[in-house]
């Protein structure tokens, strides 16, 4: 009997593709900037002939990206870019509709990574990636099929930050264009998405009361942004730790303490991190942690957490206490770790609301489309999404809304470039 792997997928159940169609059908009542996208790409095709190997989070939001894709010609694998991010009845509906899909929710990291290899084999002329597992990976042991490829979109600051390290090292062999520096993602996305749904995912995992807590927050670039604003909303105490004085200066000016790590672990009742960094929280750290204390991830990779350092500490002493919480015992204190430090928000929730990928994914759906028609053009270089793009998504999303707004006049237009 061929396996589901040979069948051209690899996920848990088949039969969860009715319940995951209904979600992928919610979701996009809230993605209208996406769903004209996806009428425009039906008309015009203009991934016909094209092969695209996606590297996202297998959620309701990423399937309609998939599907405009689709709709645009496309021939799509997807896999997943995080080993928990996975909604496996979703991942029963894209197969459905005749999308290779190699995730399962709760996959070892072996699976895991033979799901991106196979991904990768397919042979891609555009990869959407998400983290950049496809690109480096890629890059490492496939550079023969690294060569054909076009180029590709980055969706997440992580990524970012590995490619233009790519870039820089003079490695990179295709454009990437910068999905995730769009002001139409990382102003919304990273903010406002990251901030709502990282907090859902701490409430879903322990169903705690954020108000009266103390909250640290480890980052302040757009999604530590967000995270402190929301839990400053619920009533938090919000302490943020950065290594960048101009962000740890915006910090103190927004209202919030500003400390070292060291000092903010042991008043602690929550930890979040959003860096894209390692060991954020480190040994030194669980040293000196409030006995109790939770912690939680929001960037990309669990490598935020040196888990590796409290599991050395904790010995024998760990338990999970329900789903997505599990207690590390450090003598007689209790650190209590958040969806095994992966992405929180993915790792015990739903990931962001469909609002706010509805403008993420448009910029993935328009930035594939853009590498087609000018990826021979561009040198091997990251690229950040062209305003003209951008500002097309905004207006949409305000036309979607039913928000108007004013014009400049010829006269205003003129006195903006005169210099007199």
């Amino acid at each position: 009997m061929a396996t589901s792997t040979e069948r051209g997928f690899d996920i848990k159940d088949p039969s969860l593709a009715a319940a995951g169609k209904r979600r992928i059908e919610w979701a996009a009542r809230e993605m209208p900037v996406l769903t004209q996208i996806k009428e425009r790409f039906a008309t015009e095709r203009p991934f016909e002939g094209i092969k695209i190997t996606a590297c996202a989070h297998v959620t309701t939001e990423t399937a309609n990206l998939v599907l405009a894709m689709v709709a645009g010609g496309a021939d799509t694998v997807l896999c997943a870019s995080n080993p928990l991010s996975t909604q496996d009845d979703v991942a029963a509906a894209l197969v459905e509709e005749g999308v290779r899909v190699y995730a399962i929710k709760g996959e070892d990291d072996e699976t895991y990574h033979r799901h991106i290899h196979t991904a990768i084999q397919h042979g891609p002329d555009i990869v959407v990636d998400d983290g950049a597992d496809v690109v480096t990976i890629m890059h490492q042991q496939y550079p023969e099929l690294a060569e054909k490829v076009i180029g590709g979109t980055e969706e997440t600051t992580t990524g970012v930050i590995r490619e233009r390290a790519m870039e820089a090292d003079g490695v990179l062999k295709f454009p990437i264009v910068a999905v995730n520096d769009a002001d139409t993602k990382h102003f919304f996305d990273n903010r406002y998405g990251t901030g709502q749904s990282s907090l859902d995912g701490v409430i879903r995992a322990t169903n705690v009361l954020l108000a009266g807590k103390t909250l640290v927050v480890a980052g302040y670039g757009w999604c530590g942004k967000g995270v402190a604003m929301r839990a400053k909303g619920m009533g938090s105490l919000v302490i943020v730790t950065e290594v960048d004085p101009v962000r740890a200066l915006e910090a103190a000016m927004d209202g919030f303490q500003v400390m070292t790590m060291e000092k903010a672990a042991p008043l602690a009742d929550i930890i979040i991190t959003a860096t894209g960094n390692i060991n954020v929280v480190d040994r030194e750290h669980w040293d000196v942690i409030k006995d109790g204390a939770m912690v939680a991830n929001a960037g990309h990779f669990n490598s935020e957490l040196n888990l590796k350092a409290l599991a050395e500490m904790a010995g024998e002493g760990r338990k999970q206490l329900r789903p997505f919480v599990e207690e590390f015992l450090i003598g007689d204190k209790s650190v209590v770790v958040l969806g095994e430090g992966r992405l929180i928000n993915l790792a015990s929730a739903e990931g962001h609301p469909a609002s706010v990928m509805d403008m993420s994914f448009a910029n993935q759906a328009l930035g594939a489309a853009f590498i087609v028609s000018e990826g021979k053009n561009l040198e091997n270089k990251v690229y950040r999404m062209p305003e003209e793009i951008d500002r097309e998504i905004a207006a949409l999303k305000l036309q979607a809304m039913g928000i108007e707004i004013d014009q400049l006049s010829a006269e205003q237009q003129k006195y903006l470039v005169s210099w007199q």
